[in-house]
């Protein structure tokens, strides 16, 4: 009599016991900044609203998540201080019935001297900062921004907060994209900023089970189109 050798074929990945599963969602486009009309300041963080491509972005970002719902149920939504989050969450947070709750430690990187929109027109015009933030990869060669260290250390208390509060359970957390690359380079040991450009509504992903953090995507906005 001959037994039949067993086989071990390669599966998908499935979300281990006792894991916690975030969807870092960047929030949409923002209006653009002008040098003569800064944004206003929450917290002494520029708090621009949603132009109306990050609305429609948004809606785009919604339909696919409900859609996913029925598979993948969310528990919950979070949101930061700055309204471009809550508003970029609104279309989703009214399909599912869902109180957005607010992480203060997942807002944005202060930006110094640069907040009220002159982060995007130094960027533009290649100021010499810019060029060290590329190649040194830190948040605080911008003059009075947030330490570096100390913006890695909120970021990281807010996810794990987060994730202990929801084990077995995926949640959305709709972010900004300094924040986003910071997590992504926590749980990969990169250096900070070397993710950087997340598109505006994109969807990056963490697993986290006990003390290790995993990276399933980043940057995903298949539902933005071509």
């Amino acid at each position: 009599m001959t037994t039949e050798e067993p086989d071990f074929p390669q599966v998908r990945f499935r979300r281990p016991p006792g894991a916690s599963q975030l969807l870092l969602i960047r929030h949409g486009a923002s209006a653009s900044a002008k040098e003569s009309e800064p944004f206003p300041l929450v917290g002494g963080q520029g708090d621009p609203e949603l132009a109306e491509e990050g609305r429609a972005q948004a809606e785009l970002l919604a339909r696919r998540l409900t859609e996913e719902n029925d598979a993948e149920p969310l528990s919950a939504i979070y949101v930061t201080p700055l309204r471009r989050t809550a508003q970029t969450a609104a279309p989703l947070t009214r399909a599912l019935g869902l109180t957005p709750a607010v992480e203060p430690d997942l807002r944005e990187v202060h930006l110094g001297e640069w907040e009220g929109g002159l982060f995007r027109k130094h960027v533009a015009e290649n100021h010499p900062v810019t060029q060290r933030l590329a190649t040194e990869k830190r948040w605080d060669v911008i003059p009075g921004a947030e330490p570096d260290e100390r913006f890695a250390a909120r970021v990281r208390a807010a996810i794990e907060r987060i994730a202990a509060a929801h084990v077995d359970q995926r949640v959305a957390v709709f972010t900004h994209g300094g924040v986003i690359g910071q997590a992504i380079a926590l749980a990969s040991g990169a250096p900070s900023l070397t993710f950087v450009g997340a598109d505006n509504s994109s969807i990056s992903e963490l697993v986290l089970v006990g003390d290790r953090w995993l990276v399933r995507r980043f940057n995903d906005a298949a539902h933005l189109g071509p």
